[in-house]
């Protein structure tokens, strides 16, 4: 099997333009991605601090109120 010489520049060339329009992607939308980021994980600990508290009130030999 030959592979033609230039192959390698041409998927560098077109690697370089996918990572620099992922990176641009990234940068222009970089505010928006941690406000789901943060209401993700605050969604997720806001459910878990709920079933913790379930637990407590359905405890009741738990001496903490």
């Amino acid at each position: 099997m030959y592979i033609d010489p230039n192959t390698g520049g041409a998927i560098f060339q077109a690697l370089a333009v996918f990572f620099t329009v992922i990176s641009g992607v990234v940068l222009l939308f970089s505010g928006k991605i941690r406000m789901w980021w943060a209401r993700l994980r605050r969604s997720r600990s806001e459910k878990s601090q709920d079933s913790g508290e379930a637990e407590n009130l359905s405890r009741p030999d738990d001496p903490t109120p």
